[in-house]
């Protein structure tokens, strides 16, 4: 007699460390630490214990852990080359420096914040500043023993690192050019400041997931396709200007563009909307796996309605309007140049390389912002400065003022196109250089590409990341180069790139298009670009955009 066939039993999923479905106990070493102490109450020991102790007195699990949610990073030690990145233990890397990065949400700055930047960076952290593309300032060479002096000058001009980093709401983006621009829909400027101010350091969203990144513009100026939550301007037909909600973008290893939730979301309604959304994040978000624990995966399970559908019904407890998608735009805006504003006044945004400036670069350009009779300044989420307020006569000064800090108003492509991240020179996961790169190719296709300048109708944007994360945003780039070590044509090993072609956000927002097995060495990087940019120079139809031509080119142009 047969014995009957009994079905296998399904596989039960495991859990994801969800809050909201019982999974409260920690479920790797970083929930652990976030459980055992919530992070925010670092600052204490730092003022009270490490800066006198200094690097030798600081717990383990506060110096690679809880330091971050004060936008304290160890950086690398310097001479470790790239290919023993993924190979030496945390403490091999860490140098007994840090880097730090302090909130400018929005990138809304005084001149005399401003000064303040840059005088810190002259006395603490060997005159390094990087703009980066959160719109914020990050130094290096900082030693514990003068965080809580530096904590102290940036709060008595409003200026704070708290949370700036770690699993935490970071640095809101915003248009740099709010309340002043003759194109934005609304100012979305008042609901970031709300939020900084009922929702940063509120323990009830430091213990997050993982990170959690914010763009709020009336502009399409932020890059909104690639955050974790976006409020983006719209006019709705009946209800006048207001903004359209996106969730769920980001990029590093695994990259997901925004969805639209289809809701339209009032100024005043903002705040309360993003707490909704952040709160999702905390009590559904994963915790198990540290590579899903963004909301990008819950909202690529879950789907933009159920998403929705959560939202209103357990956090909001009522609908939001339906509301109309934004008009995408056919060129990104990054607010170069000289533009008029609304109130007859100008702003100049400038170009530095890479966002590589100094402390006394900032110094300068408050000084020389103020002379102009402004005393407002920018950072772009494109790594750019911008002097708000200038009277029209004062122009010309001021543009030759910022022309004396390597800071150009009128730049070539490449030079207003060039973004990177910090790269090996401070960061541990990187493996290549980055920003010392970015000023050699620039100065290489600034000199060798003039005959072709004419042909560049926008500027072809060119990220560098030193490593798979993409904080230089690779994928959404013209030319996109991520950072790995390469075998050369004699057979050695060496820095060189994963290309990434035709990235993009906007009318051309999608990931680009790699090609299977093709390398660049670092040494091979200008001739490489230049030979891309010639090749669409005369290949392109009329009007193409750089991805367009990438997306229907023979592989030979883009080698």
């Amino acid at each position: 007699m047969a014995t009957p066939q009994t079905s296998p039993r399904a596989k039960q999923r495991r859990g994801e460390g969800q809050w909201a479905l019982g999974y409260r106990e920690p479920l790797n070493p970083n929930e652990r630490s976030k459980k055992d102490d919530n992070p925010l109450n670092v600052r204490a020991r730092i003022e009270n214990i490490y800066a006198h102790g200094g690097f030798d007195s600081i717990d383990p699990a506060d110096l690679r852990g809880r330091f971050r949610w004060y936008g304290l990073y160890t950086q690398r030690k310097p001479g470790i080359d790239g290919g023993r990145t993924a190979t030496l233990e945390p403490e091999e890397l860490d140098d007994e420096f840090f880097m730090m990065r302090v909130r400018s949400d929005g990138g809304a700055l005084t001149t005399e914040q401003l000064t303040v930047l840059g005088e810190i960076s002259q006395t603490y952290a060997r005159d390094t500043a990087d703009i980066t593309d959160r719109q914020n300032i990050q130094y290096h060479w900082i030693r514990v023993e003068d965080v809580p002096t530096i904590w102290q000058k940036l709060e008595a001009v409003g200026l704070t690192t708290m949370e700036a980093c770690g699993d935490s709401p970071r640095v809101i983006l915003g248009s740099p050019v709010a309340g002043i621009s003759q194109d934005e829909v609304v100012n979305g400027q008042p609901a970031i400041d709300t939020i900084l101010e009922r929702y940063i350091g509120d323990p009830r969203f430091s213990n997050l997931p993982r990170k959690f990144k914010t763009a709020i513009s009336g502009l399409q100026d932020v890059a909104h396709e690639i955050h974790d939550i976006a409020f983006v301007g719209v006019h709705h037909p009946e209800h006048g200007p207001g903004f359209d909600l996106w969730v769920g973008g980001g990029l590093s290893t695994n990259p997901m563009l925004g969805k639209r939730l289809g809701a339209w979301v009032p100024l005043d309604e903002v705040p309360d909307v993003w707490e909704a959304v952040i709160s999702v994040f905390r009590d559904y978000g994963y915790r198990r796996l540290r590579h899903r624990a963004r909301i990008k995966f819950l909202v690529a399970d879950w789907g933009p309605e159920k998403f929705r559908q959560v939202v209103e019904d357990e956090y909001l407890q009522r609908k939001m309007i339906d509301g109309p998608a934004p008009e995408v735009l056919d060129q990104q805006l990054d607010h170069i140049g000289v533009h008029k504003q609304k109130d007859g006044l100008f702003y100049v945004g400038a170009a530095p390389v890479a966002g590589r400036v100094s402390g006394s670069i900032l110094v300068e350009v408050a000084k020389y912002a103020e002379r102009a009779g402004s005393n407002r300044v920018r950072f772009t989420p494109q790594q750019k400065i911008i002097v708000l307020d200038v009277p029209e006569a004062e122009i010309p000064a001021l543009k030759s003022d910022l022309a004396k800090l390597g800071l150009q108003v009128d730049p070539s492509p490449w030079r207003r196109g060039i973004m990177a991240c910090t790269g090996i020179e401070f960061c541990k996961l990187a493996i290549v250089e980055t920003k010392a790169r970015a000023l050699d190719l620039v100065t290489q296709l600034e000199a060798n590409l003039k005959d072709v300048v004419d042909g560049v109708t926008a500027p072809i944007t060119v990220h560098i990341n030193g490593c798979p994360n993409s904080c230089a945003r690779i994928q959404t780039a013209d030319i996109g180069l991520k950072g790995q070590i390469v075998t050369d044509d004699a057979g050695n090993q060496v820095e060189g790139f994963q290309v990434h072609l035709g990235g993009g956000l906007g009318l051309d927002a999608g990931f680009g298009r790699k090609l299977r097995g093709h390398k660049v060495t670092a040494a091979e990087l200008p001739e490489y670009v230049e030979r891309v940019v010639r090749n669409f120079v005369a290949q392109r139809e009329t009007d193409e955009r750089f991805a367009q031509w990438v997306a229907r080119a023979e592989e030979g142009s883009l080698r």
